[in-house]
């Protein structure tokens, strides 16, 4: 790596930069220490991320934040029922020499937040999708880059679901992590009252840049991993598939659809990463157990028996371990 003398060297500095980019973020941020920790994985293994909460968690404030600690571009999207392709895309129009010129929609950016993606019709919400799998936008047959890095972050209400859109099984794969937002305790409430009521606006100060991010995002990809530790991830995916030669009668009763090759691919990415800001240099079985609920959750569809017995995807997963 350019700034480094070793692999070694740089993944101690993927280490402070944690710490320091955690620093910066309590700042502004009381609590969601889980939930930074997977948004910055994402970053750093360059995966999406689909946010569940009700509105009022500081959804929108995180990923501002988290953007100005980077050092990237932020551009927020509000998802509704009228939005079009081409109003997050971009479009094609007329200069006065009656040219074609194309304007870049709101995608154009580092850090996406896609809010409520669930409220917008599937053609939009496919345009969405596409960009992030591809990394670039297709208009009038023409390819537009998307900015390097890249990140999107969507949300979902899980309490009002009339008159949304949910996203199918093989567009929720495309999300590396489902993260849910909890309430915050008691104390962590007081704490952002007082802070948010004072007429005082803390900053955050930026530690990292758009090169250094793609140097650590190329370094997660380096950092070796023992074939047990492969083993037990692709082991813990084909636990989820009902009827699979892993699977226990316990699982497969309660589940219609198991998670498919790509859970298996970013439990090792993900699990490396988790080593590097843990300060490992190597992931072991812990840290594939500890990215595997928020990377499984969303992979596996559960049968009715499940629902009518009040079955959580969480609950199955835990009993897998």
């Amino acid at each position: 790596m350019a700034e480094y003398s070793s692999d070694k060297e740089a993944a101690d500095a993927l280490t402070i930069k944690y710490k320091e980019l955690t620093s910066e973020l309590s700042k502004v941020i009381v609590g969601q220490e889980d939930v930074i920790k997977l948004l910055i994985t994402g970053i750093f293994t360059q995966g999406h991320c689909l946010l569940v909460g009700v509105p009022g968690l500081a959804k929108t404030l995180l990923i501002q934040t988290l953007s100005s600690t980077l050092n990237l571009e932020f551009n927020r999207i509000q998802f509704t029922p009228d939005l079009m392709p081409s109003d997050i895309l971009g479009a094609e129009t007329l200069d006065k020499d009656r040219n074609f010129i194309f304007n870049k929609g709101a995608i154009f950016s580092n850090i996406i937040l896609a809010d409520e993606i669930n409220r917008t019709p599937p053609k939009t919400q496919a345009a969405l999708l596409e960009a992030m799998q591809e990394k670039n936008v297709t208009i009038g047959g023409k390819k537009y880059p998307l900015p390097n890095p890249f990140f999107v972050l969507a949300t979902q209400n899980p309490i009002e679901q009339e008159g949304t859109y949910p996203l199918p099984e093989a567009q929720l794969d495309r999300f590396m992590f489902q993260v849910k937002l909890e309430y915050p305790s008691y104390e962590q409430e007081v704490a952002i009252v007082k802070n948010t009521t004072s007429g005082v606006l803390n900053q955050c100060n930026a530690v990292l840049d758009a090169n250094q991010i793609l140097e650590f995002q190329q370094l997660v990809r380096k950092v070796p991993v023992a074939d047990n530790v492969v083993e037990y991830a692709v082991s813990l995916v084909h636990k989820t598939r009902p009827n699979s030669s892993s699977s226990q009668d316990k699982f497969s009763e309660f589940i219609e659809w198991g998670a498919g090759p790509r859970a298996s691919q970013n439990l090792i990415l993900a699990a490396k990463c988790n080593a590097l800001l843990n300060g490992k240099y190597s992931p072991d079985i812990e840290d594939v157990r500890e990215v595997a609920v928020p990377i499984l959750r969303h992979r596996i569809v559960k049968n009715f028996r499940a629902e009518a017995e009040g079955i959580t995807e969480e609950k199955l997963i835990a009993d897998m371990f």
